[in-house]
């Protein structure tokens, strides 16, 4: 339902919240909820410009929203105003706890909402279970309740598959993971790889050394970490060799001891490549694998993914994690969903594990 509602500088003098009568026609269906803030400083950041934020949460759950003051009114269907409700409340304890809220955070917040999910867990609650990774830029907290599992098993799981479409976190997640376990010392070495495969087209010669033909396959990897570290580190680290971006050719015949390794668009390894790598695990190390099936672009599809074969051959091993993202998990702009739910379909190739 979308529909935006009629705003306290248009009372009804019907209503002194703003709901218009016309609002009522299915009142014995509707309910109502109440919320008071305390803290009236920050509800303009809250309610959003022109009460943008609440217009968001109206328009995905469809309810209408009333605010005078520090007192929020909800009205609607009785599990959306309660969710609204949560929505609200999550919202603003983020902003006291410093945190940013935007149009994707409260998203996030909507699709959570309706999530068997603690509230801390939503609300980033310093009192609640700790469910969140802390790097040198920001704290990344859960955004969707399959985040919220993944994140689990990157803390308690020695191998993780991540599986689904772009945008869904799965290697941005591992990176912040991987940079806070290197900052805290937790390991000593943090690995990123991924096969230098072309997306389709083909680039023909990349002139300059060894760094410069690769690194044009790495760069999702760099951009990852320059969001959970400031530049000078990350490059400091990487000239020290504390973190070593390389393809996943250069990971044959070593073994990855006390590191965080993560490999990205696995499902462009072969199943040679795929063995090569899970067997460099090492003591004291954590590995992720991260890609999706639906987008293999090695030579024989689905039938030669490393990827796919890795998953049905190890799922419900020990110590074994299996991670599977939709697009209902996309946590780009809400329009990348849209998209990738578009191009998904029931015949997709390599739909083995997605």
């Amino acid at each position: 339902m979308a529909r935006k509602p009629h705003r306290a500088g248009g009372n009804s003098v019907a209503d002194p919240l703003g709901f218009h009568p016309e609002d009522r026609r299915d009142a014995a269906r509707r309910e109502r909820a109440e919320v008071l803030f305390d803290e009236q400083a920050i509800l303009g950041a809250l309610f959003g410009e022109f009460d943008a934020n609440l217009v968001q949460i109206e328009n995905r759950l469809g309810v209408f929203i009333a605010a005078r003051g520090n007192r929020v009114v909800i009205e609607g269907a009785g599990d959306d105003v309660a969710r609204a409700r949560q929505v609200l409340i999550a919202m603003h304890e983020r902003m006291l706890a410093g945190q940013a809220v935007d149009t994707g955070t409260i998203d996030s917040l909507i699709g959570l909402s309706n999530e068997p999910v603690l509230d801390g867990i939503i609300t980033g609650d310093a009192k609640a279970p700790p469910i969140s990774i802390r790097t040198r830029r920001k704290t990344i907290v859960p955004r969707t309740a399959m985040q919220t599992d993944y994140m689990r098993q990157l803390a308690s799981r020695d191998i993780i598959f991540a599986l689904g479409p772009a945008g869904t976190g799965k290697t941005y997640v591992a990176v912040a993971q991987a940079v806070s376990q290197l900052i805290t010392g937790s390991v000593q070495r943090l690995i990123l790889s991924r096969p230098a495969v072309e997306a389709g087209e083909r680039l023909g010669f990349l002139p300059g050394d060894m760094k410069e033909k690769v690194d044009p396959y790495l760069r999702p990897l760099y951009d990852a970490l320059y969001d959970c570290m400031p530049p000078e580190q990350v490059d400091r680290r990487i000239a020290s060799g504390e973190i070593e971006i390389a393809p996943i050719a250069f990971m044959r015949g070593r073994t990855l001891a006390d590191a965080f390794v993560i490999l990205d668009e696995a499902q462009n390894t072969t199943r040679e490549q795929m063995k090569m790598f899970l067997t460099r695990f090492g003591q004291n190390s954590r590995m992720v694998v991260c890609g999706d099936p639906r987008q293999i672009d090695i030579p024989g599809g689905a039938t030669h993914s490393g990827l796919a074969d890795a998953v049905t051959r190890l799922e419900g091993v020990e110590g074994i994690g299996v991670t599977r993202f939709s697009a209902g998990d996309v946590v780009r702009h809400p329009i990348v969903g849209r998209i990738v739910e578009a191009y998904e379909g029931e015949n997709a190739a390599g739909s083995v594990g997605s």
